[in-house]
This record gives structure tokens, C-alpha cells and sequence, in this order.
């Protein structure tokens, strides 16, 4: 004997339809600055018409059954895209919560002995549980790779080489220097380094908001690590407070050139490499 919660599904898949996408265009979370109704529409009718053309006698009572795999997969497109729309995960949630319940509401419609609706509703429950769970994981994993790719780029946009004049570099660093940040300022120093041929490098640590022992040390390992690529470094924004915390520490940075501004430091480059910059005087009319 068919299932009865399976023929009422197969059945009423229009009305479920209609009944979802009701309850989610009144919803007033509803993100239409995210994704039109349209969309929202065809999103829920492909993911409705999967659950209907899976759902067996046989598998409605066990969640985790192969036949669902195209359901989770669709979940996980589903979640992953929300996840870089934008979406938050309640909002997210609530789409395939919206779903259980009008399955549910369709139930008790159409089933009258109670009995018969508490059986049925248990399996629908314990099937749309298992999706939901599914979906709030993959949404997790989808954020993850969006701040994963976010940190990367704001890495990338924090730690800059600016050829400042032919054979200098300078590398402004912005913001706490730990172990992994200083990675990436070595590598894209020593790269640009190679590209340009450059014989000098400014390291300004204008934006750093302190400097300890650790912090010192990254520096000199990007410094030894410039040096071996055959150029010089100089570190510029070296403040009073950063000064007296260098001396309080006990940290040698007698070896390495250090000014109190770019400016200076650039000076000082232009002096290595004999250079000389003139103010070039007005003509008079």
C-alpha cells in the first residue's frame, strides 16, 4: 500500500507550491533586494518537484537514504549561494522550514484520522529535520569560504609595494603584524623585488598600532630576508612610544636603518643610491 503522505505530496505538489511561496512573499524578511521573486519562485519549485519524484514508501522513513542526494545537493547550491548573497542563516533556515511547513499543512487537510496525521507528520518532521540540518551546514561552509576569500583580499589590499621611484621600494603596514600577515609582506617584498630590481626597500610602519617583542621580530626576519635578496631595507615611522618600547624591551635594531618618517627614510634612500633632488626654481615672467 502507497504511503499515504507520499500520494497526498504527489498529489498536492501545485498546492504546496502555491502555499510556500504565499507564507514566503508575506514573510517581511523577505530579501527581494537579494533575489526577485522570480527566481525565489523557480528556486522553490525545482528544490519541491526533487523532495516529490524522491520521496518513496521506502525512503520517507529513513533520512539519510541515497535516493536524497539530489536534494542535498540542491540544498547545498541553495545555501552556498545565499551564503555569498548575503543571506543570514536564519534566512536561509526559514526557506526549507517554510517548505516543512506547508508540507505539514497540506497533511492535515487531507489526512482526518489523527492517528494516521501524528504517524505521517513524524516521518515528514524527522526527513525535513535531516534537510534543514543539511542546509544550515553547507550554508556554514559556503561563509567560511566567502571570509576566507575576504581575508585573503583585504590581506592583499593591506600590504601594498609602491614603487616609489626607480630602484625604491616602500611597503606600508597597517594594522597588527603577526606571523601569518608577515608572510604575506615578505613574499609580496621579495617578489616585487625580483620584478623590479629594485635596490631599496622602505618599510613604514606608520600604521602599527604597537610594536612588542614579536612584532620586532617579524621585522627583522623581513629585513634578513630583504638583504638576501641583495637589497636594503629601511624601516620608516619609528614613534617616540615605539622607540621607548624598542629600548624597554632590550630589542636590537642597531643593524638595520631606521627613521621617524617616510620621508626621512626616502631621503635617506636617495643619499644611498646618490641621488640628489632639487627644488627647481619659478622662472620669472
Amino acid at each position: 500500500m502507497k504511503n499515504e503522505a507520499v500520494k497526498i505530496f504527489q498529489k498536492k505538489k501545485s498546492t504546496i507550491l502555491e502555499n510556500w511561496m504565499n507564507n514566503q512573499l508575506q514573510d517581511d524578511g523577505l530579501r527581494e533586494d537579494l533575489m526577485s521573486n522570480e527566481d525565489l519562485r523557480l528556486q522553490s519549485e525545482e528544490l519541491l518537484s526533487s523532495l516529490v519524484d524522491s520521496l518513496t514508501d521506502a525512503n520517507i522513513e529513513s533520512s539519510g537514504s541515497g535516493d536524497f542526494d539530489t536534494i542535498r545537493d540542491i540544498l547545498a547550491s541553495i545555501s552556498i549561494s545565499r551564503a555569498k548573497q548575503g543571506y543570514s542563516p536564519r534566512e536561509t533556515g526559514l526557506f526549507v522550514i517554510g517548505l516543512k511547513d506547508a508540507l505539514l499543512k497540506t497533511l492535515g487537510t487531507e489526512i482526518k484520522d489523527p492517528e494516521t496525521l501524528y504517524k505521517q507528520s513524524m516521518m515528514v518532521n524527522k526527513v525535513m529535520d535531516n534537510f534543514a540540518m543539511h542546509t544550515f551546514e553547507t550554508f556554514i561552509k559556503g561563509r567560511e569560504e566567502v571570509i576566507l576569500r575576504q581575508t585573503d583580499e583585504i590581506a592583499d589590499i593591506s600590504t601594498p609595494v609602491i614603487r616609489v621611484w626607480d630602484g625604491i621600494l616602500a611597503l606600508p603596514i597597517i594594522g597588527t603584524l603577526d606571523s601569518s600577515r608577515t608572510q604575506i609582506v615578505m613574499e609580496n617584498l621579495l617578489q616585487e623585488i625580483v620584478d623590479s630590481g629594485s635596490s631599496i626597500a622602505i618599510l613604514d610602519i606608520s600604521g602599527v598600532p604597537a610594536v612588542d617583542s614579536l612584532v620586532a621580530q617579524h621585522l627583522i626576519k623581513t629585513v634578513a630576508a630583504t638583504r638576501l635578496m641583495g637589497a636594503e631595507c629601511i624601516i620608516s615611522g619609528i614613534r617616540p612610544e615605539i622607540a621607548q618600547t624598542v629600548v624597554h624591551l632590550g630589542i636590537d635594531l642597531s643593524q638595520i636603518i631606521t627613521k621617524a618618517s617616510l620621508a626621512s627614510a626616502l631621503k635617506t634612500a636617495f643619499n644611498i643610491m646618490q641621488l640628489e633632488v632639487n627644488k627647481k626654481q619659478k622662472l620669472k615672467a
